[in-house]
């Protein structure tokens, strides 16, 4: 009868466990930010999880594309002008991104690693001319130790490198795999340029700090 008794008391058991399991998930989202006003719009990425609620470092969120981390973060926005581009920096993080299975050969292109650290940057960008103009809100990043990431190192794949048209405004994602050593980054846009090719305006280089 005790040994009977013994294994009714197992499935509850387990059942409690799992219970209790979810419940601690179901709190550890419930203690993050909600997403910042100027992501509203967002159309979220096919091929990386949505970090949109990651606001301090050590926060994890996970998805059917994978788990994230934040290791560090820039959260205060910064401004420039490159001619007529006015281009908004609202965020730059640095995450440790752990895909889901079923996104390795996408990521295969990029790297070989199981998991990875990625640099990303939540930008704004607004042609305030009455032209059409080319120019990418992000050419090229370097990080402290050296390392050089170009817009064909680009994960997110959100177009943003595209022409805009008079008054257009674009705004999303651009992130790129990194070795490490990414807690201070510089980075460069493209040079503005007129649909016929002229060109508008040199780049320019922003410094960023995470911390």
């Amino acid at each position: 009868m005790k040994a009977r008794l013994a294994w009714l008391l197992v499935p509850i058991a387990l059942l409690c466990g799992c219970q209790s399991e979810t419940t601690q998930g179901t709190a550890t989202a419930a203690s993050l930010a909600e997403a910042p006003d100027y992501t509203e719009q967002y159309v979220e990425s096919p091929q990386v999880s949505d970090d949109r609620r990651l606001q301090e470092p050590g926060q994890k969120v996970r998805d059917a594309k994978g788990g994230l981390e934040l290791l560090a973060a820039n959260m205060k926005p910064q401004t420039v002008r490159i001619g007529d581009i006015e281009l908004t920096i609202h965020e730059t993080k640095l995450l440790q991104y752990t895909p889901d299975y079923s996104l390795i050969d996408f990521y295969h292109a990029y790297t070989h690693e199981q998991e990875f650290e990625l640099v990303k940057f939540f930008v704004e960008i607004h042609n305030t001319s009455s032209e059409e103009v080319n120019f990418a809100p992000v050419a090229l990043i370097e990080t402290a130790s050296g390392e050089v990431k170009t817009w064909q190192d680009d994960v997110y794949l959100e177009s943003l490198n595209e022409g805009l048209k008079p008054g257009e405004e674009k705004l999303g994602n651009v992130g790129f795999i990194v070795a490490g050593g990414a807690q201070k980054l510089q980075l460069t846009t493209s040079k503005l340029f007129a649909s016929d090719g002229e060109l508008l305006a040199p780049a320019q280089t922003i410094t960023i700090q995470l911390n």
